[in-house]
């Protein structure tokens, strides 16, 4: 019986508030984390990726083998996923020369086929069923793809359609309040949302992470992205330890999780 429950055990935290404060402090940190190794560092997009790539597959290997929810192991998948999600957009993006639009549109047809095998082979997408390994496996999969998307939207908005990294951060904000204000006044699907604001948070969190590090010239603050990459890591900690996290019921788990 306890075996079964801890099989049967949430890993992931309850979606509120302190989740999404994290998570865009997270995608942030993946854009200016990334950029430090790929630029400040020298080692290229190819190395990066490489690099991120191989510590997202160790932490979601962790986060599989876990019998409960562990917020620092999460939390730490998460910025493995975002970091590799920048550092995978921009190979694709300038070192393979598809263009921001062809990689956004390639990463979003990788993220629906996800969400559809998803759905296909367990018959709900909805957060609340990750509880077994081969759910994880599909939540971590379409985690990365939506990073790595978001990514190349961020990118796209603020350079390739002129409204520049304080505009896209205020365009994909905006995005974001209509979801809020969707969850909080109509019955559009819970899941939806969910999946919707997962992807918007990252172009935010990229744009915002590029205006911190970006030259003045390109229109960013031109901030030494080491030291905004552990600025924005000391606040994800100190978030993790001082706001409350559990793991719970989740968007969609209250009604028909389809």
């Amino acid at each position: 019986m306890t075996s079964t429950a801890e099989r049967n055990a949430s890993k992931i935290p309850e979606v509120t508030l302190v989740f999404w404060i994290i998570k865009i402090a997270a995608t942030t940190l993946g854009e200016t984390g990334g950029d430090t190794v790929t630029m400040t560092l020298n080692w290229g997009y190819l190395a990066g990726t490489a690099l991120f790539l191989a510590l997202l597959v160790g932490f979601v290997l962790l986060q599989i083998a876990a019998k409960k929810f562990y917020p620092f192991l999460y939390w730490a998948t998460i910025i493995a996923s975002t970091t590799a999600g920048t550092t995978m957009a921009d190979f694709a993006d300038r070192s393979l020369g598809i263009g921001y639009a062809g990689g956004s549109s390639v990463l979003f047809v990788c993220l629906m086929a996800t969400l559809g095998a998803w759905y296909w082979s367990l018959g709900s997408i909805s957060v609340a069923t990750v509880t077994t390994p081969k759910v994880e496996a599909f939540y971590w999969l379409a985690i990365t793809f939506s990073q790595t998307l978001g990514t190349a939207l961020g990118d796209w908005t603020a350079d390739d359609t002129g409204l520049g990294y304080d505009g896209g951060a205020i365009l994909f904000a905006a995005g974001l309040a209509v979801l809020a204000a969707a969850y909080f006044f109509t019955a559009v699907s819970r899941v939806f949302l969910f999946w919707a604001a997962f992807i918007l948070t990252r172009p935010l969190g990229a744009t915002v992470g590029d205006f911190l590090d970006k030259p003045v010239s390109d229109g960013g603050l031109a901030l030494s992205r080491p030291i905004a990459s552990a600025v924005i890591g000391a606040f994800i900690i100190v978030g993790i330890l001082v706001l409350p996290q559990r793991a719970g019921r989740h968007p969609g788990q209250s009604r028909s999780v389809s």
